[in-house]
């Protein structure tokens, strides 16, 4: 049987599917020209492996499309577009069929079409750990969605989406390697621990060079944030506690090193941001100019 979209996903659809849709395309299986399904705009998934969508198409060659596509219809063009599928569809193409099979849904909104897309890719697993951050980010800011019914309605809980939303804390190169499977997402959690940006990246690099496994990378990890911390109390020592604690506290703001060097006379000094490449310069950049 096939599994249910969400736990809670008629309290987010903006109007309620009625019993007997005026629709007549309203959840129908029906055989439709490749041409005729346009992509969806919406989509969450950005990356394609061509490796793996060749796979697909051979095994579909083979045996046949498993599972339709989600579409929904639109009278005015006489088309369909995509709400999920779009791999299945891609491989579908290289396979060289004319026809495939979808299941189409009567959505109202953009906000229905990208929940109902979000849940069908995530109960398939057809979405990396970032896409998916990207797609609770995109739901929560475009639909005004709070992460407790966002949880709700994606049948996970709130620490859950909330720790998938940390990922995008990643800088865009260690996102990117999680994108493209170079790093899992455990990977990526276990770099999260380490606040300090500079640090970060360096074992970033260590995880990629020797093929760390993630508890090599969850034990490194802890051990470079104990070092860290046992460096940053000897130096707070050493300052004021009203300065220790700003350079604290800009440390965490930023996620990155960050110094406050004050003048003798104590009323001058300087503030030290470092960062180690200019992908971390313009994420600085960007959180001065919010």
């Amino acid at each position: 049987m096939r599994k249910a979209l969400g736990r809670g996903l008629g309290a987010l659809i903006s109007v309620e599917e009625p019993q007997e849709s005026q629709n007549k395309e309203e959840g129908v299986l029906r055989l439709v020209p490749v041409e005729k399904i346009n992509p969806s705009h919406l989509q969450a998934r950005k990356n394609f492996d061509p490796e793996k969508i060749s796979e697909l198409a051979a095994s579909i060659k083979q045996h046949g499309l498993a599972q339709p596509l989600i579409v929904s219809y639109d009278a005015a063009r006489g088309a369909y577009e995509l709400i999920a599928g779009e791999r299945r569809l891609k491989a579908c193409i290289l396979a060289g069929l004319k026809e495939v099979e979808v299941l189409v849904r009567e959505l109202n909104s953009d906000k229905d079409r990208m929940l109902v897309g979000l849940i069908e890719n995530l109960q398939r697993q057809d979405l990396n750990a970032i896409e998916e951050a990207f797609g609770y980010l995109r739901l929560m800011k475009e639909f005004k969605i709070s992460q407790n019914d966002l949880a709700h309605t994606v049948g996970k809980s709130k620490s859950a989406v909330s720790n998938t939303l940390r990922l995008l804390d990643l800088s865009e190169e260690v996102q990117k390697a999680v994108q493209f499977g170079q790093i899992s997402e455990g990977h990526a959690r276990a770099l999260l621990t380490i606040p300090d940006a500079i640090e970060r990246n360096r074992i970033f690099k260590m995880v990629l060079e020797n093929k760390l496994s993630v508890r090599e990378t969850e034990d490194l990890s802890r051990r470079t944030h104990s070092t860290k911390n046992k460096h940053a109390q000897k130096n707070s020592h050493e300052k004021e506690p009203d300065v220790a604690l700003q350079e604290s506290q800009w440390r965490e703001f930023l996620g990155t090193n960050v110094e406050i060097r004050m003048k003798k006379n104590g009323g001058q000094g300087q503030i030290v941001i470092h960062f180690y490449d200019l992908d971390e310069f313009e994420r600085l950049s960007r959180l001065f100019k919010k």
